[in-house]
């Protein structure tokens, strides 16, 4: 997700759950919960956000 994207949003998960982000800027939330740690990350399928919390279904 690009920053932008991250702003507001609900994405689903692998498995079908749900994550909510918010935030602006260089700070975003997951869940309001985590914080988007580092964003961005590029590998060579996917572009990552790293959290700085383990997120667990419900």
């Amino acid at each position: 997700m690009t920053p932008k994207q991250l702003e507001s949003g609900s994405f689903y998960t692998l498995q079908k759950g749900k994550l909510t982000t918010t935030g602006s800027g260089e700070s975003h939330k997951v869940n309001d919960s985590s914080n988007v740690a580092c964003g961005n990350v590029q590998t060579s399928n996917a572009t990552v956000c790293i959290v700085d919390t383990v997120l667990m279904p419900k």
